[in-house]
């Protein structure tokens, strides 16, 4: 029992420092008081992001518009306002891509209806309420608008959607997207998709909690990136989670899969995703396995009005999956004694298929003869809990910009890659570098 209640306060320690790391550390400490008062803040320098929530929302310290950690009953959107700051606690001009950001301004433009959307009877048989739908319509209209309205003056006709994970507050979410914003060198229209994570109670410093809210946010989620994808003016989606919100995001992207293939299209022809990716992922190998390939590979699953057992299935186009994970994320190995996976999607690495559990799995097997994913190993330092790599690490920003921006396979000059055994790569950063010497 003792050594089970050491175990407890270990998983909670290191959960704790995995969450409040991955966006809170990495961009300086927020001043509040009389450091707020030694800041300057250039709003000529601040970033607009596009967000989508189903958050409640809540006022915030000082009265402002502000989303808390509980769940809403509607996915709302709008605006958020990231100001670089520049003060004596932290170096650097305010204009730097790199100064500390801190969320200056909400501004929600529009809602959707209360979900699930009430169904009545009617003579001929139940049917959704119109007026309910009419006000779906308009939100979906208002949506796109915005959408539509941010790029016309982007670079590129493309978003980026982020997804955060697991004890993030909505603050936190959109600090990180506009972190990789900017690594993106801002040609993207960012959004940041948030679920109502970071709530307390529970076990695990809310873990428990977390998790069935990202049960909870899937629907929302697939119903933002359909609406968000369906916008005429979108050439391209890229899709991007850390930790906790890849088991959302895979969840929301097995139903699209799912819609698609009834449709007899694909989700790079019906909603026009061309990147996945996913930056330490908490999901067990197995699951991400089924989400990812469960459908598709279904025998009798309709495609279209009938099932096709022997037929082909639609071509992959420019979808492409890029897993990157780290055997030295501890936050991940408790996770997956928590649950007992065999191993963490973000702790897989070419050591982990030797093993017999692992080596038989369907990712990369089929991942390898698709060619539609690329593992990347993480083998840098990034905090004790070595979860936040994917902020912290300029080689991992350097090799995400690559992949997204100049669209670079893995292998391609430009990429911070090594090639480990296909489709198993290992990224280049400075702290591997130095690891490497001291040995």
């Amino acid at each position: 029992m003792r050594k089970f209640a050491a175990l407890l306060l270990l998983v909670q320690y290191i959960l704790f420092l995995s969450a409040c790391s991955t966006e809170r550390d990495l961009f300086g400490k927020l001043p509040t008081g009389t450091e707020a008062a030694a800041s300057s803040v250039k709003q000529d320098n601040s970033l607009d992001l596009l967000y989508v929530t189903d958050r409640a929302p809540a006022a915030s310290a000082n009265g402002q518009f502000a989303y808390s950690s509980f769940r809403g009953r509607s996915m709302s959107f709008g605006s958020v306002t990231l100001a670089r700051e520049r003060s004596r606690f932290h170096g650097g001009p305010a204009g730097q891509p790199d100064a500390s950001l801190q969320v200056s301004r909400t501004t929600k433009i529009g809602e959707f209806p209360q979900s699930p959307y009430p169904i009545e009877l009617t003579p001929q048989g139940p049917r959704r309420v119109p007026a309910t739908v009419d006000a779906h319509m308009r939100a979906t209209a208002a949506l796109q608008g915005e959408v539509t309205r941010r790029l016309a003056t982007a670079k590129r006709k493309e978003l980026v959607i982020f997804i955060h994970g697991y004890n993030n507050s909505f603050d936190d979410a959109a600090k990180a997207t506009g972190k990789i914003c900017n690594a993106l060198s801002a040609e993207f229209v960012c959004v940041s998709l948030s679920w109502p994570a970071g709530g307390s109670g529970g076990a695990f410093y809310g873990y428990n909690i977390d998790r069935e809210s990202g049960e909870f946010a899937a629907a929302d989620v697939k119903k933002a990136i359909r609406i968000i994808s369906e916008t005429g003016a979108v050439k391209r989606l890229h899709l991007i989670a850390h930790s906790r919100g890849a088991d959302v995001l895979l969840t929301a992207l097995q139903q699209l899969g799912m819609e698609a293939y009834a449709a007899r299209s694909s989700p790079t022809e019906r909603y026009k995703i061309s990147n996945v990716v996913l930056f330490a992922p908490d999901i067990d190998l197995d699951v991400a396995t089924a989400r990812l390939f469960g459908f598709v590979s279904d025998p009798d699953a309709p495609y279209g009005a009938n099932a096709t057992p022997y037929g082909p299935l639609p071509p992959v186009g420019s979808l492409h999956l890029t897993v990157y994970s780290s055997s030295s994320d501890r936050a991940l190995a408790l996770s997956s004694g928590l649950f007992g996976s065999v191993v963490r999607l973000g702790r897989l690495t070419s050591a982990s298929i030797c093993s017999k559990e692992a080596g038989s799995n369907a990712l990369w097997k089929n991942s390898q003869l698709l060619g539609i994913a690329d593992f990347i190993e993480y083998k840098g330092r990034a905090g004790f809990a070595g979860h936040s790599y994917f902020l912290s690490d300029p080689a991992v920003q350097k090799d995400l910009a690559a992949l997204l921006r100049n669209r670079l396979k893995a292998g391609d000059p430009g990429r911070p890659l090594v090639e480990i055994k296909r489709p198993f790569w290992s990224v280049l950063s400075r702290s591997t570098k130095l690891l490497t010497e001291k040995e």
